[in-house]
């Protein structure tokens, strides 16, 4: 098999790891809502599905092509699991755990964290060692380049890692002190099963720094892992003095087969109520469920003049009296 950017796929018969099919796919293998991808190979990571695939020759599709229409970690290991089966066999749990470290911020083995900060790296243009032209190119062009160049790379990633520690240790190490802070009881989590729901507390003192998700440069106070590696719950409530934002999880966007979250709520409605009880002048805003890890936060102002207490009432009225609002599964 070889890769071929989405953008030039064209009329070719191809098959799609982790994204959406093109109008010439003959298979797709693929956690994304409504994907289509068959049910005997559903797991929670793309990468995962890759994997049964390859386990179960009678599902084998006649396409010489693989693609997909965005460059993350699990999209990267499941198109090198097409490409290069028997090297990824060997690697197969590794592998695997990199998937999940760049999809849903949880890992196993550090090396998969580390190896998802060096991936992070090299598609972040402000740290990348890969000609900076390429990331001046239009998405589409660009995520094809980026699987060119990275699936060179992982193999070496998975064998070498040390000789990519300038990629990977400054995240590393803001992870380490998250992780620390809560060993400490500084950042604590509090979790109410019932509604699927984490209450993360983190100190005032605390200021963001860059971190990554999907191989995208986010802002946080607490490093995304030191929380999602503590917590199954897919809701989170985020609380830092007066700065206050809840966030649903990406495992609540795709087909997560090995447990069901608790379906996503429309939160706009909350969000209208609590701008009109807002006195700092900001305004509240909810993402939308149909956004990856939507949010619903403040913009306008540093922190809210309402309670943490108030926020977390009605934030759990809302969440335990609202329609499901959003239906991945096929």
């Amino acid at each position: 098999m070889r890769f071929v950017a989405y953008d030039r796929l064209g009329s070719l018969p191809n098959i799609i790891v982790d994204g959406a099919a093109s109008p010439s796919t003959v298979l797709t293998l693929s956690h994304w809502p409504k994907s289509g991808t068959l049910a005997e190979l559903k797991r929670d990571t793309s990468a995962e599905i890759v994997f049964a695939y390859l386990d179960t020759p009678q599902f084998h599709a006649h396409a010489e092509i693989v693609s997909n229409n965005h460059f993350d970690e699990d999209g990267l290991v499941g198109v090198y699991a097409l490409l290069e089966p028997a090297n990824a066999e060997k690697h197969r749990e590794l592998l695997l755990d990199v998937a999940r470290a760049g999809d849903f911020g949880t890992y196993r083995r550090r090396d998969a964290a580390r190896i998802a900060f060096a991936l992070s790296a090299f598609a972040d243009s402000r740290t990348s060692p890969l000609a900076a032209e390429i990331f001046e190119m239009p998405y589409a062009q660009m995520a094809g380049k980026l699987y060119e160049r990275l699936l060179e790379v992982l193999p070496r990633l998975l064998t070498n890692l040390a000789d990519y520690t300038h990629l990977w240790q400054e995240e590393e190490e803001r992870l380490a002190a998250s992780e620390e802070l809560m060993a400490k009881g500084a950042i604590t989590i509090a979790e109410r099963p019932d509604l699927d729901l984490a209450v993360v507390s983190v100190p005032e003192n605390l200021d963001a720094q860059p971190v990554h998700r999907f191989t995208q440069t986010r802002q946080a106070e607490c490093h995304p892992f030191a929380i999602h590696n503590r917590t199954d719950c897919s809701r989170l409530l985020l609380i830092q003095g007066r700065h206050i934002e809840f966030q649903y999880r990406y495992e609540s966007w795709v087909q997560y087969v090995s447990r069901k979250p608790l379906a996503r709520i429309d939160l706009s409605d909350l969000a209208a109520a609590l701008s009109r009880a807002e006195t700092s002048g900001g305004r509240w805003v909810f993402d939308g469920v149909d956004q990856i890890t939507p949010r619903l936060h403040l913009e306008g102002s540093a922190g809210t003049s309402l309670s943490p207490g108030l926020i977390q009432t009605r934030l759990e009225e809302h969440l335990r009296t609202g329609r499901p609002a959003w239906d991945p599964y096929d």
